[in-house]
């Protein structure tokens, strides 16, 4: 008992830091998840292909870093070449997310789809597509960890309760944030936006319409590419990291905040990844780091107990404007 009650007085202590670091994770967790949202909630189809999208987004990250001359070694931009190099990284992470994730529909799903295949088939291409992407990166550049330029100087900004308020933090949740409202309002209001959702919601009347069901499935893979691009150079630009296998973990708790939140609820992926963010950190303060994902695919299991279809469960084909 004397150690839970330690444990809980360091949540205490630190629960502004977790808090931050938590919701910095969370961010990316919900990038992630809107591209499993939209697909699922298009073709009710579980893209287990999608955390190496991510991956793809950290390697097209680095690759434009090496692209334009920057080593480990450098120092961190400012200015005006910081915003150039961010901006750079970002626009061909999600230009290489995004046709990675469109030529896999093309390839590996769209056959299948018309030629009427069970779900299952499709389960199983995602996951053959899934693997067949981390071998192919690992013969070509190795299974070790890839270094990852520094771009942004991580300085300090702000304390708040203890929390050290920097500037990658920050930069990785109000993007975030930005995206995922850009999203929103896309779907909300744009007339290909409600294609996506006359499709989520009966595909068969959405066609009879004049709805073309093929771009849609191809704006919806599209999208949810571009998204986790933009997280896999969000995630570089924090943990400075890249690895053949390094959008695994991601993926499936991005997967996992996408049920919490609602599979196919575009506003339940953000609610799901922040939650996942927070409730990790916060686990991994009270029980120790080692328990850090136990923790939070128990609460998963616990929420799914009493709300089978989420926290807001509503569909994509029935969201509101």
């Amino acid at each position: 008992m004397h150690d839970i009650h330690f444990c809980v007085t360091c949540l205490r202590d630190q629960f502004w830091a977790q808090t931050l670091d938590g919701l910095t994770l969370g961010a990316v967790y919900a990038l992630i998840a809107l591209g499993y949202t939209l697909v699922y909630g298009v073709l009710r189809l579980i893209n287990f292909a999608h955390s190496e999208i991510f991956m793809i987004g950290i390697f097209a990250s680095l690759f434009t870093l090496h692209g334009l001359g920057i080593g480990v070694a450098d120092p961190p931009k400012t200015g005006a070449a910081l915003v150039v190099t961010l901006l750079a990284m970002t626009l061909v992470a999600m230009a290489a997310s995004g046709a990675a994730a469109v030529a896999i529909e093309r390839v590996a799903y769209r056959p299948l789809r018309r030629r009427g295949a069970p779900r299952l088939a499709a389960l199983i291409t995602a996951i053959g597509v899934s693997l067949f992407l981390q071998e192919l990166f690992a013969a070509r550049y190795g299974r070790n960890l890839l270094p990852f330029p520094r771009v942004l100087e991580k300085s300090h900004l702000a304390s708040v309760g203890g929390a050290d308020v920097r500037s990658d933090k920050l930069l990785v949740i109000v993007g975030a944030l930005v995206l995922m409202v850009a999203l929103d309002r896309f779907v909300a209001l744009s007339r290909l936006g409600r294609g996506i959702r006359a499709t989520a919601q009966d595909a068969e009347t959405a066609a009879l319409m004049g709805v073309d069901i093929d771009r849609v499935v191809m704006l919806t893979f599209l999208l949810g590419g571009m998204l986790a691009g933009a997280a896999g150079s969000l995630y570089g630009i924090f943990f400075e990291a890249a690895r053949y296998n390094i959008g695994f973990l991601p993926g499936i708790k991005a997967f996992t905040a996408a049920v919490l939140g609602g599979i196919g609820n575009i506003r339940g992926a953000l609610v799901g990844g922040l939650a996942l963010g927070l409730l990790e950190n916060w686990g991994a303060t009270v029980l120790g780091g080692q328990w850090k994902d136990v923790f939070a695919f128990s609460v998963l299991v616990l929420v799914l107990m009493f709300r089978p279809t989420g926290l807001l469960g509503e569909s994509l084909g029935r969201a509101r404007a």
